[in-house]
């Protein structure tokens, strides 16, 4: 156990929000595992630092089940049915095996001009506004990865500004009421979708999923098809929302690197990407772990009756024993190894999609505003809420 006092996340107000890394190198500067009380209100046990948070995404000892968490912790699951990010082995590598039959790297890969068209649209309505303004979230960050999830599940027409409010609220810092209220609306719109679709089979990801079977018959159940939609359709699109939002805003507040960028996107532009997840990934930390035994860290032992751990893989990302300067951004940095997608048996199964349309969506800006820049001061942004999610809320910009 460590004496150190708990650190209280939420007393730290907008400027942590806004700029977390700091604490976490004053945190990591002392020792890679801390307690802390998290703006939902519950105390956990943060990891810090690249080696420490490597090392604890493959840990058995800390498992992804709710039902292994503390009472005393009063946590309650999201009702989305069992997900890949609620299981451990080897139920989590029975429903990883089912799902990697479909989500395959060719079917990506087969969506690579679906991406380019629905992109080009996007960018071809912001060239249209008579302002030369918009707000980069609504224009471009939301709009692209959500519109190309629904084609990949098969989802209709999908009122999006009413989506974005369930999934805002569902993965934000929400008041407990309003994130149950936002999760039963999404499950009932999921299950009705999961019905029609067994009733009328397509060629989509999600009528896949719900005729696939391995060599021995296995089916995914109505439970975890439910939780496959609600991981896909809103864990799918928040990574690469704020991926390419926190993308643009890091080139546009380093304009050296956007003019690199600008000068050479087929030398840079994958590397971009890499770095923007690097330094300013859309994931912060990651989803709940809870301790089965005690797991020593450091100079600090996490008791092993069900507490709850959060790794700081935004930290990961920033810590200069890895990444050398790691506070500053450079698209030409050798990133390799960053943990923004996680590592080890839980390491996002999306992420060549959400890469493909990083890609897409930055080379459509470089492309089509070269002079784009900030249309706000960065220090007056708003930031999502919680500790999940990393990214603006707004992204005001000018061409």
């Amino acid at each position: 156990m460590t004496t150190e006092a708990v650190v209280d996340l939420a007393a730290l107000g907008e400027d942590f929000r806004r700029d977390p890394y700091p604490l976490y190198a004053e945190l990591r500067a002392r020792g890679p595992v801390h307690r802390v009380l998290m703006p939902e209100g519950h105390e956990a046990w943060l990891v810090v630092g690249y080696e420490a948070g490597r090392a604890a995404l493959s840990d058995a000892r800390l498992s992804k089940v709710w039902a292994k968490a503390a009472p005393r912790l009063e946590l309650r699951q999201k009702a989305a049915g069992r997900t890949m990010l609620s299981s451990d082995p080897p139920s989590h590598t029975r429903l990883r095996r089912l799902a990697a039959r479909e989500f395959t790297p060719r079917r990506v890969a087969a969506m690579e001009p679906r991406v380019r068209e629905i992109a080009g649209g996007l960018l071809d309505a912001m060239a249209a506004e008579p302002s030369r303004r918009a707000d980069l979230v609504d224009a471009l960050a939301f709009p692209l990865p959500i519109a190309v999830i629904c084609e990949l599940l098969g989802v209709p027409f999908l009122d999006h500004d009413r989506f974005r409010h369930w999934s805002n609220t569902s993965l934000g810092g929400a008041e407990p009421d309003a994130r149950r209220a936002a999760e039963e609306a999404l499950n009932g719109y999921l299950g009705a979708l999961l019905a029609a679709k067994r009733a009328m089979h397509g060629d989509d990801l999600m009528s896949a999923l719900i005729h696939t079977a391995d060599e021995d018959g296995d089916r995914l159940s109505g439970e975890e098809l439910l939780g496959m939609a609600w991981l896909l359709l809103v864990a799918g699109h928040e990574t690469t929302v704020n991926l390419i939002a926190n993308g643009v805003l890091a080139l546009l507040t380093h304009p050296d690197q956007w003019a690199a960028l600008r000068a050479d996107p087929d030398g840079l532009l994958d590397g971009a990407v890499e770095e923007i997840l690097r330094y300013d990934g859309p994931v912060e930390t990651t989803t709940f772990r809870f301790t089965t035994e005690p797991v020593p860290i450091g100079g600090a032992v996490i008791p092993g009756d069900g507490q709850l751990v959060l790794i700081a893989i935004g930290d990961a990302g920033r810590d200069g024993a890895r990444f050398p300067g790691p506070d500053a951004f450079d698209i030409r940095r050798d990133t390799r190894g960053h943990l923004a997608f996680g590592h080890g048996l839980h390491y996002c199964l999306g992420a060549p999609l959400a890469r493909l349309e990083a890609r897409i969506a930055l080379r459509g800006l470089l492309e089509r505003f070269p002079g784009l820049a900030l249309d706000a001061d960065p220090g007056t942004l708003s930031r999502r809420g919680g500790l999940l999610i990393r990214g603006p809320e707004r992204l005001p910009v000018r061409w």
